[in-house]
């Protein structure tokens, strides 16, 4: 096993600092467990930011993760490409109720666990059910065309009685 890396989220983006790093998906066993393979690893930079009095992360994330298609179960290649501006909140500011959709807010940490921080945003920026395109999924298609022939075929057998 290796050391995750831990920041002081706060002082992090106060100093403008950046990090940047590889994970092997089979290192992030909570996204693991929502593939169909957890072969290939994700890379990440994380960049620490001040603006307008307010602490900022904005993490990038690059890679390939193998999801199962839910028509056929087949894998499915995604590709992973995602920015995110996460704003770092402290006490009262985490109880005030924030409905602008510009900006996501996490909880600023003296030991922010970069690692699980990379795993949340993977999570979340899966899709629900993923599926190949239309008309890629072979096995789908193949299936639909016999479950036509069983219904023409009992369509024939209910014009003879």
């Amino acid at each position: 096993m290796f050391a995750r890396p831990l920041i002081d989220s706060i002082e992090f983006a106060r100093n403008g600092r950046t990090l940047n790093g590889e994970i092997a998906v089979v290192d992030l066993p909570r996204l693991a467990e929502s593939l169909a393979s957890s072969e290939g690893s994700i890379r990440y930079t994380v960049q620490g930011m001040q603006a307008d009095g307010m602490s900022f992360l904005l993490l990038d994330m690059s890679g390939i993760c193998h999801l199962r298609c839910q028509r056929c179960l087949g894998d499915l290649v995604y590709p992973v490409d995602i920015a995110s501006r996460l704003q770092l909140l402290e006490g009262v500011d985490l109880m005030q109720d924030d409905d602008s959709d510009e900006v996501d807010g996490i909880e600023a940490s003296k030991e922010l666990d970069v690692l699980g921080l990379v795993e949340d945003e993977l999570l979340l920026s899966l899709p629900f059910a993923p599926r190949h395109d239309e008309g890629v999924c072979e096995l789908a298609s193949k299936s639909l065309g016999k479950a036509d022939d069983r219904f023409g075929m009992l369509a024939q057998l209910k014009n003879k009685f």
